[in-house]
């Protein structure tokens, strides 16, 4: 399943033109200035802490060409050195690309306003899954203190949005694994969320044993006995009964599943959408006879 970046609203650059609206005059100067990097320290509550190394040699190598074309951000420390309030990606590139100095804006902002500030930053980069989305506004409400309305206002997106988000923290860790992992989408995530609890993680294998789309698992989900029809198809069966599923899966594109009964026989299921799937089923049994 192909990564979707994940964009939520308004930039760093609006919200801090929100501040320089609102804020004293004392605290809206933000000048720009070429720091050495050296005199520059992390967030230490810096909410990424993975950074992918082949990315960062090539934004590197970028970097050796063009040099850095997006400043960091940084605040001032009263000992004259920096903290960095967004861009340690950037930071580290330059760094491996050997560059002494980097262009940075510098800002004035108390411990408070400063991890905010990272953290929002964190939740505005398009490389983050729907789960590093989740984990940064959930913390952002708990070490800032701030409702899903006050959230929604940082971030410049809906209620709803940030709600659904801050749902697949409370998914089993298998299905918030398989979101982490890009096995399944955000789309994936919040349909099985909607489901039973007891059914969430056979719902998850179901998903990824047969590559069911975001609509399939909506619609499953919503069928009246979607526990029932995900527990029994959890159920082990012999080998043959795998490869007997695989030989009808080649003829039809809809889901197979089998049931047993309790008295050794069973049914072999196929679903279908619309009274059009029966005649494609007719069409190729006919190809194949013919």
């Amino acid at each position: 399943m192909n990564k979707k970046p994940i964009g939520l609203g308004r930039g760093l650059d609006a919200i801090f033109e929100l501040e320089r609206v609102n804020a004293p005059t004392k605290h809206s100067v933000s000048t720009m200035e070429e720091i050495a990097l050296a005199q520059i320290s992390p967030n230490p509550k810096q909410p990424r802490t993975h950074f992918d190394e082949d990315a960062l040699e090539e934004l590197a190598d970028s970097i050796k060409v063009l040099g850095v074309i997006q400043p960091v951000t940084v605040k001032r420390e009263a000992d004259g050195r920096y903290i960095l309030i967004s861009g340690e990606r950037r930071m580290r590139a330059a760094q491996m690309a050997g560059l002494e100095t980097i262009p940075a804006y510098v800002r004035e902002a108390d411990d408070q306003r400063l991890h905010e500030m990272a953290l929002v930053e964190n939740i505005q980069r398009q490389d983050l899954n729907a789960l590093e989305v989740a984990i940064s506004l959930q913390r952002l409400m708990d070490e800032c203190a701030l409702t899903q309305d006050a959230l929604s206002e940082r971030v410049g997106k809906k209620r709803s949005t940030i709600a659904n988000y801050l749902r697949l923290l409370r998914l089993p860790h298998e299905v918030q694994a398989a979101v982490r992992e890009e096995y399944i989408t955000m789309g994936h995530a919040k349909a099985i969320a909607s489901a039973a609890e007891d059914a969430q993680l056979g719902l998850l294998k179901k998903v990824l044993r047969k590559g069911l789309s975001v609509r399939q698992t909506e619609e499953l989900v919503r069928k009246p006995d979607a526990a029932t029809i995900v527990a029994t198809d959890e159920e082990e069966f012999p080998e043959s009964y795998g490869r007997l599923v695989e030989h009808l899966e080649r003829l039809f594109s809809q889901n197979i599943s089998i049931k047993k009964g309790k008295k050794g026989g069973g049914k072999i299921v196929i679903d279908f959408d619309t009274d059009a799937d029966i005649e494609a089923f007719l069409t190729k049994f006919e190809c194949r006879n013919s």
